[in-house]
């Protein structure tokens, strides 16, 4: 196949188009910057934003399917970046797919655009969206995925993946991240420090893209439908980032914060950066507190039955792999 991957000089972008050169398919990027390691492999490299119309038009011209990772995530509290990325970006996409004849698009979303606060507890694919969201990146992947799903039609046929918390080696951002606090001393366990969480390990992340890619055929349930995607079973949240901070040979995390307490932070910290207008991210938010201090956790069961998905690397062997990668 000619494949454009968005974002494939980026974490889960990278792992996608290593495995589509290694089967045989024509793969070319489209990344704001040029990637040495992508040249390496053979992919032809766009450079330009999604949110820039030319760009995404030159790079989807005569490909057969696109993958759609390119995204801003974060915690912010300016709407503006988020959605001219999320919502405008992936617009781009979909139109330059119907205008060049793509005949699929895979995009990437994330099991935020479900989170309301509450604990969510083996859902499944009927979870509704929510009336309000915590934060800019959930609302707008959730009207991008929106947009996506409902593009799906006889000559372009989409789906939307939600893979939960990638991680992996070459991670660079939940897991540095996580190490960075660990150091500074501001980790803390937010609520009861009970709460189970989905994740997923990043090849598995990857290999799920591909499947559902093939299975984009006519007449395939995968067709105008979203997934949940992860490891298949959750892990309590603070015993995995102890098992994390252990690898990096870093003391487990012990201090605590009450959820209440974390979230009150977490919303004067929102109206302080917003009043001062910054663009860089609070240490604490609402939509922070509520993720690290409820349960998150999927039932996969579609993914599984739709195209097939099963976690090829199991979480010990990715950890194993983690860990050779922090250490090198």
């Amino acid at each position: 196949m000619k494949v454009l991957v968005t974002g494939a000089g980026g974490f889960l972008g990278r792992y996608i188009a290593e495995m589509l050169v290694a089967r045989g398919d024509q793969v070319r990027s489209l990344s704001r910057r040029k990637y040495p390691f992508l040249d390496e492999l053979g992919v032809t490299q766009h450079q330009g934003d999604v949110t820039d119309r030319d760009a995404v038009d030159l790079a989807a011209s005569g490909v057969d399917v696109v993958f759609h990772t390119a995204a801003l995530a974060g915690i912010s509290v300016r709407r503006q970046p988020f959605y001219e990325t999320n919502v405008l970006g992936t617009s781009n996409i979909v139109a330059a797919c119907s205008d060049h004849l793509v005949e699929r698009l895979v995009y990437t979303s994330s099991p935020s655009v479900t989170f309301d606060g509450r604990d969510q507890c083996g859902i499944d694919e009927s979870a509704p969206y929510p009336r309000r969201f915590l934060a800019w990146y959930p609302q707008t992947k959730a009207k991008a995925e929106q947009e996506v799903l409902a593009a799906n039609g006889e000559e372009l046929r989409t789906c939307a993946l939600r893979p939960h918390l990638i991680w992996g080696p070459r991670d660079q951002h939940l897991v540095p991240r996580l190490l960075d606090r660990a150091r500074q001393g501001t980790l803390r366990i937010v609520g009861d420090g009970q709460n189970l969480v989905d994740m997923i390990y990043v090849e598995n992340a990857a290999l799920a893209h591909l499947q559902a890619a093939d299975a984009l055929i006519p007449g395939s349930p995968v067709c105008g439908r979203a997934y949940f995607l992860s490891q298949g079973t959750p892990v309590n949240c603070w015993d995995w980032v102890n098992e994390i901070l252990a690898l990096a040979k870093l003391p487990p995390v012990t201090k605590r914060i009450p959820y209440r307490a974390a979230y009150a932070v977490g919303a004067m910290r929102e109206s302080t950066w917003w009043l001062l207008r910054r663009s860089d991210e609070p240490l604490m938010t609402r939509f922070l507190a509520s993720q690290l201090a409820r349960s998150h956790w999927f039932d996969i069961t579609r993914a599984k039955e739709d195209f097939g998905y099963r976690p090829k690397v199991s979480t010990e062997e990715g950890m194993r792999k983690l860990r050779d990668w922090l250490v090198a």
